[in-house]
């Protein structure tokens, strides 16, 4: 996954986790694109605390997601999704009715991922 996207989604699902401090570094530079000059500058740290501030943020997130895995399960649900949208779009075309079973087996494995 890239970077950017993959700091998205973590910030998403955990980034209330952060305190407001973090978050406002955090969605400075990566959200808002500032420099890490700026960043520090308006929050009356060095570069190098807004740079390890980021890395900090980065770790945080990603032990949130080792544990609770909630993008990855995002990502699987929604991958499923676009699988049953695919089957019932050919369903509709050819009227197998094995594309049934399908959908009814992958919204049962959606419905189980919990």
């Amino acid at each position: 996954m890239e970077r950017i996207v993959e700091q998205g989604l973590l910030y998403d699902f955990y980034g209330m986790l952060l305190t407001m401090h973090q978050r406002e570094i955090y969605e400075g530079v990566v959200f808002h694109d500032f420099s890490v000059s700026e960043i520090a500058k308006e929050q009356g740290i060095s570069r190098q605390g807004v740079h390890d501030m980021i890395k900090r943020c980065d770790r945080i997130l990603r032990n949130y997601e080792e544990k609770l895995k909630l993008v990855e399960k995002f990502m699987k649900t929604r991958q499923m999704v676009e699988e049953i949208h695919s089957l019932t779009k050919e369903f509709k075309r050819c009227q197998d009715p094995h594309l049934i079973e399908r959908i009814e087996r992958i919204s049962d494995d959606i419905l189980n991922l919990g």
